[in-house]
């Protein structure tokens, strides 16, 4: 009913319903709700964007964003139907997208999903007992085997709440970047933690034996992270009885020793 490479046209239970281009509100939407669910996919599933589906004999549209099982169904030798959908709602009418809701739910969708652009901007599930939108609470988190981790409403309508819930999702997944950066930031603040012990130690022996050490000293020692340059400052104040605080952080690095054959 509908050639998507030459018209914008969409069929929603017979009536013809031209598409339009999204204008900024709808676009930006749109936008974040490709990069919120993108995140969240659970392994086995796949995410689309306007994947058009044919829902019934007088229906053809194509739902803004969606998840549906991975690979090909055997009883269909097709892709699987999507799972859950999401529709945008802007400029079209609340009367399309409920009835789009309708049809894909009678087509096998399990949950149908609207994010209203237009005050007061909401998220709402499509109920099929009572036939209309309902609204969901901005804490409300969306769980579904679809989904890796529950997925955030308010990181749909906030975009700053969205990269939060972009990373939390993919924490839940056990990105493998995630880990190798966690594990990164965990070496680090243990190096951090090690330095600044022996830069502490460092200064208790200077101080336990009488010697005067400035401001400018104690932040240089302070804000030292080479460790073995904190190990020779540390033998060298606790060894040698001429040493003053200056001569101690000029002197230079022991050279480390190599091995001969």
């Amino acid at each position: 009913m509908v050639a998507p490479e030459v018209t914008r046209d969409e069929i929603i239970k017979g009536r013809r319903v031209v598409a339009l281009p999204a204008e900024a509100p709808h676009g930006d939407q749109h936008h974040r709700l490709d990069y919120v669910t993108a995140a969240h996919v659970a392994p086995g599933y796949e995410g689309s964007t306007d994947l058009i589906t044919r829902v019934g004999p007088k229906s053809d549209f194509a739902s803004d964003a969606c998840i549906r099982k991975a690979g090909i169904d055997p009883a269909t030798g097709s892709r699987y139907l999507e799972e859950i959908a999401f529709e945008v709602v802007s400029t079209q009418s609340e009367k399309d997208a409920a009835d789009k809701a309708e049809e894909m739910l009678a087509r096998g969708v399990r949950r149908v999903f609207g994010i209203f652009v237009k005050e007061p901007r909401r998220v709402c599930e499509w109920s099929p007992q009572s036939r209309s939108w309902q609204p969901l609470d901005a804490g409300f988190r969306i769980e579904d085997r679809c989904l890796a981790a529950p997925l955030p409403v308010a990181g749909l309508l906030d975009s700053a709440l969205a990269h939060q819930a972009v990373v939390e999702a993919l924490v839940a997944r056990n990105e493998p970047t995630i880990g190798r950066l966690t594990a990164a930031a965990m070496a680090e603040g243990e190096a951090r933690g090690e330095a600044k012990g022996k830069a502490e130690s460092v200064l208790d022996l200077l101080e336990n034996r009488g010697l005067t050490v400035s401001p400018e000293q104690r932040a240089e020692i302070l804000g030292c992270s080479d460790l073995a340059r904190l190990k020779q400052w540390l033998l060298s104040a606790g060894s040698v009885a001429t040493a003053t605080v200056g001569e101690l952080l000029t002197a230079p690095p022991e050279p480390r020793a190599t091995l001969t054959r």
